[in-house]
């Protein structure tokens, strides 16, 4: 085997650098539009038609009290534009149900199972919040809270949650309203600090921990056609129809109007003599630990002020003083109580209270009808 010394060698150039991507500039038309860094300020809520109805049709359908899912769109100019949404199922046995934290985690769990279809499909998958059915108004817990805060501090322009009032919409008026909550709370929360000097600092009740937001319901114009034709009469099928039923219409009679509301208004005192209850209670606990704490510190003064005494008589009879120990090592002085849970309930009283003042006042109108006619 021969090997050609003089041959001249074959040098291999390395590969070319790849080309610096090139990025087209944003329009000056689009650039309000377009919010990447989520500097416009969000001012309104836009529910698609048919996210209402699917809220409205998880709330009738659902088997429990507690319906919930979250909510799919897009931001433009201001204008948070929810499109589409689906329902989340609900846990009863599990056990970090217990945990508004861990409900929040896995919502956003089931957000990256659920939200590929949406992708691909090409439909809005940005999620932009969540929805949550009530009853009678009183939506303050300490669920919708930690969820929200979740959403806020995840999502790119905070997200809101949207309330659905099913006893509203039992009475026909379908009851939607937009909140997310306040930076003054999502400051004490962040800190988790509620004792009585951060709320005060604060300036936080139950009215300031949620701030609602406008919401308008934009309708298509294929459902709009579709809610056109069931007001319409249609000619009856009976061959020997009268002609006071000649034409009947596509929506049965509703005779929910003729009736008195009595049974809502049980109803009404009962949720909000349960939470002036719970109120007391928990006012009871806090008090209780209010006087555990003021009795640790009164003991620890106690000691000081003894210690202070002793170390003056021995300063006097010109000996050293005792060393100066650690009373937060010597008396285990507790943290002030949180006190998130009795706004929350006091936001319930509210929201019931004024729930029966709305039920009263047209179940009086009602009954001054009945009594004239």
């Amino acid at each position: 085997m021969s090997i050609d010394l003089f041959r001249s060698p074959v040098w291999t150039l390395p590969p070319p650098p790849p080309a610096a991507p090139t990025y087209e500039a944003i329009p000056p038309s689009m650039s309000k539009v377009i919010d990447i860094e989520a500097e416009i300020p969000l001012q309104v809520v836009q529910l698609d038609g048919l996210v209402v109805t699917k809220i409205l049709k998880h709330s009738r359908e659902a088997t429990s009290a507690t319906v919930h899912g979250l909510l799919l769109g897009l931001d433009l100019d201001g204008t948070l534009e929810v499109s589409n949404s689906f329902a989340l199922p609900h846990h009863v046995s599990d056990e970090d149900e217990k945990s508004a934290k861990s409900s929040g985690m896995r919502i956003h769990d089931t957000r990256r199972q659920c939200c590929g279809p949406y992708g691909e499909v090409q439909a809005d998958d940005s999620v932009v919040g969540f929805y949550q059915a009530t009853s009678l108004g009183a939506f303050f817990n300490q669920n919708l809270v930690e969820i929200q805060a979740i959403h806020q501090d995840k999502l790119r322009h905070g997200g809101v949650v949207i309330v659905h009032d099913l006893s509203l919409t039992a009475r026909g008026n379908a009851s939607f309203r937009a909140f997310r909550l306040t930076p003054a709370f999502l400051d004490a929360y962040k800190k988790s600090n509620f004792s009585t000097s951060s709320l005060v600092n604060h300036r936080l009740t139950f009215s300031s921990i949620l701030e609602e937001i406008p919401l308008q319901v934009r309708t298509n114009p294929l459902l709009g056609s579709f809610l056109g034709s069931l007001t319409k009469s249609t000619p009856s099928l009976l061959p020997d129809a009268t002609p006071e039923t000649a034409r009947s219409s596509v929506l049965p009679p509703s005779f929910s109007a003729l009736d008195l509301g009595t049974t809502g208004l049980t109803r009404n005192l009962e949720q909000i003599i349960e939470a002036v209850d719970n109120y007391r209670t928990e006012e009871g606990n806090l008090a209780y630990l209010s006087r555990q704490i003021a009795r640790e510190r009164a003991r620890a003064d106690m000691y000081v002020a003894k210690r202070k005494e002793e170390n003056a008589a021995r300063v006097a009879q010109d000996l050293a003083p005792l060393p100066e120990e650690d009373v937060a090592r010597l008396f285990k002085i507790p943290a002030e109580p949180s006190r998130l849970e009795s706004m929350l309930l006091l936001g319930q009283i509210d929201a019931y209270g004024k729930s029966l003042e709305s039920t009263a006042s047209s179940g009086l109108i009602k009954m001054y009808g009945v009594r004239s006619i």
